[in-house]
């Protein structure tokens, strides 16, 4: 059985190989038996058995991942398991005589650093509004793009879509008292998007400039604000110019989307989450991301 990607031994792999357990061929199937069919894994829980989450450190491959799932399952008491790299967290459905700290000692035996039990409804907690504030930004991002795709863009490149009918059509609409409506729209669509969608970020440039650090954090959010302002006096005054909610949108939901899937949190402290067992074994030292909400 192959050992982790960095090529070292991990205290999982000498748990499976001493229970006789191989990685599934795909994440979920069951534990030696024939590969399971595409979709969703299904397990019978007994009425009587009960539910504890983890929040654990220590794996990061999808193989690993499901050899975890593998050893869980064939524990005495334990009717089902699983993890994912994603949001920190491993659920276990198993019998009450099997104790929280018979869980927790058999995560420990494999390798795994397991937080307390209060810091796992906190991860998992903090997944799931992470989720929607990328559900608010793309959503509303939409909402915002659909009415400049149809009405602001071609008053702008009428050259490219639009005879001069339609485009003298549209800009008389702008000129009207009707545009009010239309920018009032806009600029609450974008602003919840960034207030909401940017909350964290907002709040960590906040505590930057009070501190008075300039982060990147702080120009994106300044940034943000002066785009916006300068769209609500164009908007409502006689300012005059083009108003971009357009592009308070668009930013919002390209850095909600790089911070949820493409960067790690720069609120963690990657010394917090460390695994104390490194020093002594050269193993097991690699990041865990589990949920217990199955597949």
């Amino acid at each position: 059985m192959p050992d982790d990607h960095h090529g070292r031994p991990t205290k999982l792999d000498a748990v499976a190989r001493e229970r006789g357990i191989d990685a599934p061929a795909r994440a979920g199937s069951a534990t030696g038996g024939p590969s399971a069919a595409p979709g969703p894994r299904v397990a019978r829980v007994p009425e009587t058995h009960v539910h504890d989450t983890f929040s654990v450190d220590g794996i990061d491959t999808k193989r690993r991942e499901a050899l975890l799932e593998a050893v869980l399952r064939d524990c005495d008491g334990v009717s089902a398991a699983s993890a994912t790299q994603r949001n920190g967290t491993v659920g276990v459905h198993h019998d009450p005589a099997v104790s929280r700290d018979d869980l927790r000692e058999t995560l420990v035996a494999c390798g795994l650093v397991v937080a307390p039990g209060d810091d796992a409804f906190v991860t998992r907690r903090a997944s799931q509004f992470a989720s929607a504030r990328v559900a608010v930004a793309v959503l509303f991002g939409l909402m915002v793009a659909t009415p400049y795709i149809g009405v602001l863009y071609p008053t702008r490149v009428e050259w490219l879509f639009y005879d001069p009918v339609t485009v003298a059509y549209l800009q008389s609409i702008l000129d009207s008292a009707v545009a009010t409506h239309f920018f009032v729209n806009l600029a609450a669509l974008s602003g919840i998007a960034f207030l909401v969608a940017c909350g964290p970020i907002i709040r960590r440039a906040i505590g930057a400039a009070a501190e008075g650090r300039l982060t990147n954090e702080a120009v994106f959010v300044g940034g943000v604000v002066a785009v916006f302002g300068y769209s609500t006096l164009a908007a409502f005054t006689g300012f005059g110019g083009n108003v971009h909610y357009d592009l308070v949108a668009y930013a919002t939901a390209g850095v909600t989307l790089w911070t949820h899937f493409g960067a790690d949190d720069p609120a963690v402290d990657p010394a917090a989450t460390a695994d104390p067992t490194a020093d002594q074994s050269g193993a097991d030292d690699d990041p865990v991301a589990m949920t217990d909400g199955g597949r």
